[in-house]
């Protein structure tokens, strides 16, 4: 359990809800970061049981504000979350997960240079550079674990 302090809430860090009660984070949407280095793997986020799928691995990522671009978010959040140096990174792709009333954009980067990763809240039970091999042995966010052999494929 870390001690570090939750962020202050933004406008945009509230629950959006679809037609049928399903609810998603971010009034704007929402948008995480697949960090991938050739030789360390791809960065992931163990979640502290208290968050939305608590417990799970998955990407850096939260809330867009208002305005901002879903790459832009991504960057932010991971360097937010666990200390991801956007200087480092070559953007590969970006996709969509529309739920009409919300979306995900998962970004997918490559880390030109291995770096440390560092729990910069409390969202973060751990963070690690995984094998790409490994991911699937993990117990893996859901919206992750959907979308894990799309982006895997883009991981060449």
């Amino acid at each position: 359990m870390n001690d570090l302090p939750r962020r202050p809430h933004d406008k945009g860090d509230a629950w959006v809800f679809g037609p049928g009660g399903e609810r998603y984070w971010g009034t704007y949407g929402a948008a995480g970061l697949l960090v991938w280095h050739r030789t360390a793997g791809v960065l992931l986020q163990h979640r502290v049981a208290w968050s939305h799928f608590g417990g799970t691995w998955g990407l850096p990522g939260g809330a867009r504000k208002e305005g901002e671009s879903a790459v832009d978010a991504a960057f932010r959040e991971a360097d937010e979350e666990a200390g991801v140096p956007s200087g480092l990174l070559r953007v590969i792709s970006t996709s969509v997960y529309d739920r009409t009333v919300w979306t995900y954009t998962t970004v997918v980067a490559e880390a030109l240079e291995e770096f440390t990763p560092v729990i910069g809240d409390a969202e973060s039970e751990a963070l690690a550079w995984v094998p790409v091999a490994d991911v699937d042995g993990l117990p893996l966010h859901p919206g992750f674990a959907a979308s894990w052999p799309s982006l895997r494929a883009q991981l060449a």
